[in-house]
């Protein structure tokens, strides 16, 4: 009996994976906390839905990030560099409309899921939007991870 359990115990520990968050490679983990004040101009686009700003502040991801109201009370956000390739010169995304396009490649992601739009179907792995928190807190949006 005691075997069978040993296998048991084993099989288990053998099966965990032992990195439990699939976030992209390419892009490295940035810890940081930003307030946006909803009562300023600069944010004023976010009192709309659908409006995306980007935040360009130094510590506030790797290039940047992209917060966008996406219902009455909701707000995402997402890193300002392209999530398929090291940043470089050419890999801080730019608006356009609800989506964001990188100029290296072209690719195109929606503010409103984080999804790649035009993902080629060659087989290579492509990733999408590396996300952040965003929370309302009365007129102050604040963004981390």
């Amino acid at each position: 009996m005691k075997y069978i359990w040993g296998c048991l115990l084993l099989f288990f520990l053998i099966s965990c994976e032992s990195d439990s968050t699939n976030r992209n490679p390419y892009l490295q983990e940035v810890n940081f906390r930003f307030d946006l004040n909803l009562n300023l101009p600069l944010y004023n686009d976010l009192n709309n839905i659908g409006n995306p700003v980007y935040v360009g502040n130094n510590g506030v991801g790797t290039r940047g990030a992209f917060v966008m109201r996406t219902g009455l009370d909701t707000f995402f956000a997402f890193e300002a560099s392209c999530p398929n390739h090291t940043p470089n010169s050419c890999s801080t995304m730019t608006i356009d409309g609800q989506n964001v396009t990188c100029s290296c490649e072209d690719f195109t992601y929606s503010l409103f899921t984080g999804q790649q739009l035009n993902r080629p179907d060659d087989g290579t792995r492509y990733y999408d939007l590396l996300f952040y928190r965003a929370t309302q807190s009365g007129n102050v949006v604040t963004i981390s991870n």
